[in-house]
């Protein structure tokens, strides 16, 4: 539940967006992201986590970079944006180490699982996985930028297949390794 909780500025982005405009999207998902990062770390005591920091950060400068003028073009270019700032993230959680899958998978196993060889590749796999997702989403950005002939239906279902697809194998993926686990 967490993992998807931490979705849930990219889901107001995108709702707020349609019905809206993209610069009123940008800032309310600013302000959701703030208020998830603030509720886990203070009314949680728990630590930030590296997506919501990298969220916050994300659709703050957006935010504020649209409210200062900046020309934001289309909404694909804006989507773009904050699809590749988002698969940014989660490619710098690898970079450091830490995939961002990890601090929520700490919340659901026991302690004493947090530096198992497996419960650390099976995070980083399913990062990758993300990783890969939001690459998909991201490639359907461009193809919808630079090719205004295409649908646009063609970037709504890359999107949708890419998120269930991920949130799938989120779900499967560690089960598949408890029961191969428990098998030996």
């Amino acid at each position: 539940m967490g993992l998807l909780l931490a979705f849930l500025p990219f889901i107001v982005f995108a709702v707020v967006d349609r019905f809206v405009g993209p610069t009123e999207a940008l800032l309310l998902a600013a302000v959701v992201s703030f208020i998830l990062l603030l509720r886990d770390w203070l009314m949680l005591g728990k630590a930030p986590k590296i997506l919501d920091i990298g969220t916050t950060i994300l659709f703050s400068g957006l935010a504020l970079y649209a409210l200062l003028g900046g020309l934001m073009g289309s909404i694909f270019a804006v989507r773009l944006a904050v699809d590749a700032g988002l698969f940014a993230i989660v490619l710098i959680s690898v970079a450091i180490r830490r995939p961002f899958t990890l601090q929520y998978a700490r919340e659901q196993v026991a302690r004493e699982l947090w530096d198992s060889p497996v419960f650390i590749r099976t995070n980083y796999v399913i990062t990758w996985v993300w990783a890969f997702a939001l690459a998909v989403m991201a490639a359907a950005d461009v193809v919808l930028l630079y090719a205004p002939d295409v649908p646009a239906t063609v970037g709504i279902i890359a999107t949708i297949v890419a998120l269930v697809g991920a949130i799938r194998f989120t779900g499967w993926y560690p089960e598949k390794i408890r029961q191969q686990a428990a098998e030996q």
